[in-house]
């Protein structure tokens, strides 16, 4: 379980191909490769996955197949910047919102706008999401916790803060590019329990 408040942004250090369709990737994260041990949870760009090894410097992942073809980290390539977040402790603060790093969609940045000091981002997240999501609720992009400031029939709208994209990837992408997005847990029971639950 995670809050969506990045604290490293980490770089992809090495991705080495398997024969089974899956991947072990390398990441370069010098503040959190410290805190994390073997068999720990870290978000990955939104995406929950367990350390396989590590050093003073580094932390390695195996990826799955599946989560090569269903998140954007089949995209990576060696240099990229990445979102970095340990799983929550008992009795951590919750700065964003409950966030389980399964990643329900990629979707896409259509438009990046300064607002101020601010930026809107406008991400194309498909009607199935949007139907989980509210205006002034939250939702995840690329594992940042972020506040819905407007729903369309097949996109969103975000506002950034500086420091937010000073210490994130949104301070890097730009429209084209893929993210990884989960939608609040809570809506998405709410939605299963009503029998809501979008197509």
């Amino acid at each position: 379980m995670f809050s969506g408040i990045v604290e490293e942004l980490g770089t992809v250090d090495e991705i080495v191909p398997k024969e089974d369709g899956g991947a072990k990737l390398v990441l370069a994260a010098a503040e959190l490769a410290p805190q994390a041990g073997l068999g720990d949870s870290v978000s990955i760009n939104g995406c929950c996955l367990t350390v396989v090894g590590s050093d003073s410097h580094t932390l390695a992942f195996d990826l799955s197949a599946e989560t090569l073809r269903v998140t954007n980290l089949g995209r990576l390539i060696v240099g990229d910047r990445i979102n970095l977040e340990l799983s929550l402790k008992m009795g951590d603060r919750i700065g964003g919102h409950f966030v389980s790093g399964h990643v329900d969609a990629v979707g896409k940045i259509i438009s990046k706008t300064p607002e101020g000091d601010c930026t809107v981002f406008r991400v194309e997240v498909g009607g199935a999401l949007t139907g989980l999501t509210i205006d002034r609720g939250s939702l995840t992009i690329d594992g940042i916790s972020l506040t819905v400031t407007k729903v369309g029939p097949s996109e969103i709208e975000v506002v950034i803060i500086p420091h937010t994209a000073a210490v994130t990837t949104l301070g890097i992408k730009g429209p084209g590019d893929e993210v990884n997005l989960e939608a609040d847990m809570i809506g998405k029971y709410v939605a299963k329990l009503l029998g809501k639950t979008p197509e």
